[in-house]
């Protein structure tokens, strides 16, 4: 990125402006008495927007919290008269985790659960053309060979898995019968036979 100042307001409005009422949440629950939230946002945006480059910031949210954190620290370096109360509140300030909390674990987990429900729900020849692409990573052709189909079949089963987990994931991951689902599976089966 270049040194111009549109660009460093570009990427401050892209990568670190939507972190901010989460940096304002953690600054509250952790705020040393004596420092202003307000005070230490603003110093933070200040810091950010005179980094010499933005390049080598890979993580902009830990960053930003990062330098938040040393805002505190050096302000209570800086004051002549610290009390155990500000350092009990210091040594709370501990910068948010990138891993996803337990119950974000938990979400993922259900998600990944009604996705693999999702793929075992489709007819048996989608299915294997599916994982195999999606999941082990065949290109069109591998699948192809391994499975004696065409290449245009295999698109063709890929795309009617897609169709299958949009149908199930529009619906919030709950499956519906459909009367054409049976017919649909007959379909692929009666065609990939011919092939």
């Amino acid at each position: 990125m270049g040194g111009s100042l549109d660009d460093r307001a570009l990427w401050l409005a892209r990568h670190v402006l939507p972190h901010e009422p989460m940096l304002r949440a953690w600054l509250q629950r952790r705020i040393v008495p004596g420092i202003d939230v307000d005070d230490v946002v603003q110093e933070t945006y200040a810091r950010l927007s005179q980094i010499e480059s933005v390049e080598a910031v890979r993580d902009p949210r830990s960053y930003m919290f990062q330098a938040a954190h040393s805002i505190i620290v050096s302000h209570v370096r800086r004051s002549r008269i610290v009390s155990i109360q500000t350092m009990a509140h210091l040594d709370a300030l501990e910068t948010p985790s990138d891993e996803p909390d337990p119950e974000m674990q938990a979400l993922a987990r259900d998600e990944l659960n009604q996705l693999a429900l999702a793929i075992a729900a489709m007819p048996d020849r989608i299915r294997d053309v599916f994982v195999m692409r999606r999941v082990h990573g065949l290109s069109q052709r591998e699948v192809a060979g391994r499975l004696g189909l065409s290449e245009s079949t295999v698109e063709k089963h890929m795309s009617k898995g897609f169709r299958h987990l949009s149908a199930v994931f529009g619906r919030g991951g709950k499956s519906a019968a459909r009367a054409s689902s049976v017919g649909d599976e007959e379909t692929d089966q009666s065609n990939a036979a011919s092939e």
